[in-house]
């Protein structure tokens, strides 16, 4: 049986992946990615529950531009759940913008946030760690930016005592039968099969 309760308000925050197309007018719109058929299944499953699942991830989004909208797009919403997917564009501006992101920054804004939605909400948090499946030689020297920025997702959720889901280790797994490109056409965006995977290994953290 989930672990998820009642009534309970499950808020899914982070960038492109998480977003996923939603229509940003609409705050029920939930994308065509993992959080929508994380949605579709779990609520398929227990209806009688009556959870309600808000999608605010924000495409090109780093953690710095989450704590500009942690108040409007987290806080003020109030989730009983907290979903935060963060992590590939803080790597992935070094190499195509030369904007780096120090993993000292990375973990130090991320703390902030999970600090002020504890503090406020007395939320449960669910961390997603960040993932690249290198499909041409440039990106396999990411590793080297984003393998602290995963360690330091894992330290997180170890201190706040998250639910946690391991995405990096996953899609290395899958993509040993098939290739990356199968799950993330161009190392990062999930194809339909990686949304499945992402919203799998997220219904298996909250034991759905």
């Amino acid at each position: 049986m989930t672990i998820i309760d009642d009534n309970a308000i499950v808020l899914f925050q982070g960038d492109s992946i998480t977003d996923a197309g939603r229509n940003r007018e609409d705050g029920n719109s939930l994308g065509s990615g993992y959080a929508n058929l994380a949605t579709a299944l779990f609520t398929s499953k227990y209806p009688q529950k009556q959870v309600r699942f808000l999608n605010r991830g924000i495409g090109g989004d780093r953690v710095v531009d989450l704590e500009r909208r942690w108040q409007q797009d987290c806080l003020d919403l109030k989730p009983t759940w907290l979903s935060v997917y963060i992590g590939i564009n803080d790597t992935w501006r070094r190499y195509d913008r030369g904007i780096p992101m120090s993993t000292e920054e990375y973990i130090t804004t991320y703390r902030k946030l999970i600090t002020q939605a504890k503090d406020q909400l007395n939320v449960n948090l669910i961390l997603v760690e960040p993932f690249v499946l290198p499909v041409n030689d440039a990106q396999k020297s990411w590793r080297e930016d984003l393998d602290p920025k995963i360690q330091a997702v894992r330290e997180l959720a170890g201190e706040f005592k998250a639910l946690y889901v391991p995405l990096d280790g996953l899609f290395a797994q899958a993509s040993t039968q098939t290739g990356p490109a199968y799950w993330a056409p161009d190392g990062v965006h999930p194809s339909p099969a990686g949304s499945a995977l992402i919203a799998q290994a997220w219904l298996n953290a909250v034991k759905a």
